[in-house]
């Protein structure tokens, strides 16, 4: 047996020895559900999520995952209106506020007031900063510092994690949401009169 094959032998003995006392005293991190809700209301159980939301939205909501980038129609949503928490409905953000960042998730540069709140995520090692709905605590996504002014920031989203209500009809100073716009057309056997 040849002296390199000795301390190769030796160097990965060493290494597999302090791999496994390492292993035996690391534990990881339980990976943590949603934040606390911030509504007393939406505190809910585990099975009521699971009878509100589907189950690509449960997993990002509630065990704070990720929805695989490109996937959302979302990303092309183009249209004035407001993006509300998919849980439970809280409006996040404008679609002022909306821009396209080119990696895969909506992106915004600022939310609404009070709509979110923050907490430092170490899932990848290094920190990140997550944010979350404030009502009901659902996940979100994380905010870089990378991105356009005013604010600078990069509020990228899970699309699954989002309920867009668009801004379809204005009727004397007042926005009315597209299911009442049905409501309002004109009747085509009449004229066009509004009876």
């Amino acid at each position: 047996m040849s002296l390199s094959v000795a301390v190769l032998s030796r160097r990965s003995l060493l290494l597999a020895a302090m791999a496994g006392v390492f292993g035996s005293l690391w534990r990881p991190q339980p990976v943590l559900a949603a934040s606390k809700a911030g509504d007393p209301s939406w505190d809910l159980k585990a099975d009521q999520w699971r009878e509100r939301l589907s189950p690509q939205a449960y997993d990002v909501l509630r065990n704070e995952g990720t929805e695989r980038p490109f996937t959302s129609p979302l990303n092309g949503e183009k249209r004035s209106g407001t993006y509300h928490c998919a849980g439970c409905d809280a409006a996040l953000f404008s679609s002022e506020a909306k821009f396209d960042s080119g990696t895969g998730w909506p992106s915004f540069w600022q939310p609404l007031d009070g709509a979110i709140a923050t907490k430092v995520d170490f899932k990848l090692i290094l920190p990140r900063t997550e944010y979350h709905c404030s009502r009901c605590g659902g996940h979100q996504g994380h905010v870089f510092n990378d991105r356009p002014r005013p604010t600078g920031k990069r509020y990228c989203n899970n699309g699954v994690a989002l309920r867009f209500s668009p801004l379809d009809l204005i009727v004397v100073g007042v926005v009315l949401p597209a299911i009442w716009r049905r409501s309002l057309q004109p009747s085509r056997g009449f004229g066009g009169c509004w009876c």
